[in-house]
């Protein structure tokens, strides 16, 4: 029997563990009080990392496509054919595609690996999750600030007014934030006198411990935006203060922005132009106040402006850069220092000639970038810890176009929906098997700490880590195509070198397994993190995408809008094989309102049909007030019942994937995020 402090790796909010072994088995999984970030708390996702480690349905060999079924195969064989087949397929002129999915955010190591995969992959066709998620948040960060990596972070601890947009942080526990037991720390916003807005179509776990909630259409938050930036200067409460001397073109913003008119972006969006004068009041008031949107105002028709309008609204009350505002962290590790600030338009997609972004295409672009032939054709394609099928927009023309490939390799535990169309699967070790370091997430967090997680058993027999599957992967492509192959130095070697330049080390991380706090995040950080010591405030593209909300706004909205949402025990479509998470009444339900109920003829349990431009899908309907009218709600991540998906605990609870109803040519011209909210749809009972 043996304690030992971890990381938990699952979702942002990076939570300290105390995880129990008898041996090599998990006996228990609990909060570690002296974490010194989440301090104890914990949430049910990390009970799965018992259920990954022993899951009978995980991939413990390689395997590669046999007929119908799959025949394991060993690492080096694997290896070879793959850069062989690639090789052959670079030679007849087809090129190669790389996929990154969201778990790769939590592994610091396969970082490191991408470049090299890049390189050996000779492709411009980088594909990943980020375009179905923040990429909209990235690229105002590094238009407004300078950099792509240098984001707000929300002083939940500090503010006096919190208004959240979008965002469910109780479910999420945060997002592009990272931050342990929010409910705490509302709850201790609440106790020293401050107040939590929410303003989301759905009343969620969020929106139920707020102080307000207020609905708002799907979609058109960047009409209540306008109209709180309008409100405060009609009021004479814009004042951004110290930021004044640092300002690029603010004014310019502001007075692009009086072209709309308050009542008309009020009707608009659905929230009364009383309470968006009372809200902007709050936030225009002097004391410390935050405005926080997320997922919901990332995927949408309008990300990028969302994300804009939003810094506009914390620099217009003098709330960036101060406590309890939207701050900057001091990190261990800094992303920024020495890195470049990102780049955009370098070059084009083949079919559609979307941009690229932060060196990646949309993923809208991926199906026909397989499916119109031509020279440069994807006919081979790459998967990382993704699960682009459930993820992204219009799943079932991803199903065609991954069914056609002819070499598809996925680097993944399980045979999923996705990695069912692969030719060789290649499975890493488990979680406590690998070493982990919040490198991406805890330059996010609420308060400056590092902590670092050792392996805690060692690889057994045949396992490889992702970074060793990447890395021989990587040797193996270029190899097969006569190019340079990578020698890298190890991952813990980078880490360490990294860590120095703040004066820390690996050595000193492991002599803490608790963690070093490095303190609470600091104010007047800026000009001095700023790239070139401004804030740039008008964006030409943010400017003239005034004139598509514009247009937007003289569109009629009839009809049911659809959104997804989060739940507590989920994290996207990768923990539905826990089966401890897994347990309980069935999640993937319909939301729809008593109102709209009625008019269809609608029983609360009653299966209905969803139907969209891009197909329909099947669930049973939840008949609540806890959505707005007009609105409906369906969860992310379900439909685990397609054909050859081996996942027994997911395919006893499949639900549907509402990225079957979700469209490729709905999404933010700005950034190439897709468009997940607002989804026009219709519902009728189930045949």
């Amino acid at each position: 029997m043996g304690q030992h402090s971890r990381t938990c790796h699952i979702c942002e909010a990076n939570c300290g563990l105390l995880i129990e072994l008898d041996g090599e088995r998990i006996v228990s999984i609990r909060g570690n009080p002296a974490d010194v970030l989440s301090r104890g708390h914990v949430c049910p996702k990390a009970t799965a990392i018992a259920d990954i480690e022993e899951d009978p349905d995980r991939l413990r060999t390689p395997v590669r496509r046999a007929g119908a079924g799959w025949e394991p195969v060993a690492w080096e064989e694997a290896f070879a054919d793959i850069g062989q087949r690639y090789a052959a397929i670079k030679a007849q002129g087809g090129e190669g595609a790389l996929y990154i999915g969201n778990p790769n955010a939590h592994n610091y190591a396969n970082g490191f690996a991408f470049p090299l995969l890049k390189k050996a992959l000779a492709t411009p066709n980088v594909f990943s999750a980020s375009t179905v998620d923040q990429i909209p948040q990235q690229l105002v960060n590094m238009w407004v600030y300078g950099h792509n990596a240098l984001w707000p972070i929300p002083d939940i601890d500090r503010t006096r007014l919190m208004v959240v947009i979008g965002a469910n942080p109780l479910a999420s526990n945060g997002s592009t934030w990272t931050v342990p037991d929010v409910k705490a720390r509302v709850k201790a916003l609440k106790a020293r006198g401050g107040r939590l807005v929410v303003v989301d179509p759905r009343r969620t776990e969020t929106a139920a411990l707020a102080d307000a909630h207020l609905f708002i259409r799907p979609g058109t938050d960047a009409a209540l935006l306008v109209a709180l930036l309008l409100a405060l200067d009609e009021a004479g409460r814009i004042a951004p203060g110290r930021l004044a001397s640092f300002l690029d073109g603010f004014e310019s913003a502001l007075g692009a922005l009086r072209r709309f008119d308050i009542a008309q972006l009020a009707a608009f969006c659905g929230v009364p132009e009383a309470d968006i004068r009372a809200l902007a009041a709050d936030l225009g008031s002097g004391a410390p106040a935050i405005v926080y949107g997320r997922m919901g105002v990332s995927t949408a028709e309008f990300g990028t402006l969302n994300h804009w309008l939003i810094q506009l609204l914390n620099i217009a009350t003098g709330n960036l850069d101060r406590a309890g505002g939207a701050m900057f962290s001091s990190p261990a590790i800094d992303l920024v220092a020495g890195s470049g600030p990102g780049n955009h338009g370098r070059y084009r997609s083949r079919v559609s000639g979307y941009p690229e972004l932060l060196g990646e295409f949309p993923v809208v672009a991926l199906p026909e970038e397989i499916l119109v032939p031509g020279e440069g054709q994807v006919r081979a394609l790459l998967v990382v810890a993704g699960n682009p099928v459930l993820s992204c927009p219009d799943g079932q023309a991803m199903d065609a176009a991954l069914s056609g490939l002819e070499l598809m390799v996925s680097v993944d535990m399980y045979v999923t929906e996705t990695s069912r169309h692969a030719h060789y699967i290649l499975p890493p070790c488990g979680p406590l098997a690998k070493d982990h370091y919040p490198l991406a997430l805890a330059p996010i967090a609420v308060r400056n700490f590092a902590r670092y997680s050792p392996p805690l058993r060692p690889l057994r027999a045949g396992e490889k880590t992702d970074w060793d599957i990447m890395v021989e992967l990587a040797r193996a492509l270029a190899q097969a195509r006569g190019a340079p192959v990578p020698n890298p130095v190890p991952p813990r070697v980078m880490l360490d070198g990294m860590l120095k330049r703040r004066g820390l080390s690996l050595e000193q991380l492991e002599a803490a397994p608790d963690g070093l706090d490095l303190g609470a995040l600091e104010e007047g950080l800026l000009p001095g993190r700023l790239r070139d010591g401004v804030i740039h405030c008008a964006p030409e593209a943010c400017l003239a995408d005034l004139d598509r909300l514009a247009a937007r706004m003289a569109e009629p909205d009839t009809g049911l809008r659809l959104i997804g949402r989060r739940h507590i025990r989920s994290n996207n479509s990768w923990l539905h094989n826990s089966k401890r998470l897994m347990k309980g009444p069935e999640r993937c339900t319909l939301m729809i309102h008593p109102d709209d109920a009625i008019a269809r003829g609608i029983g609360d349990g009653a299966r209905v049909r969803i139907s969209s431009a891009a197909g329909s899908v099947e669930v049973a309907a939840q008949v609540t007030d806890s959505i707005m009218p007009g609105t409906v709600s369906l969860p992310h991540g379900f439909g685990h019942d397609r054909p050859g998906v081996k996942l027994s605990v997911a395919s006893r609870h499949p639900g549907a994937s509402i990225n079957d109803l979700t469209r490729r040519d709905r999404f933010d011209p700005l950034s190439g995020n897709a468009a997940f909210s607002g989804t026009p749809v219709e519902v009728e009972l189930a045949a």
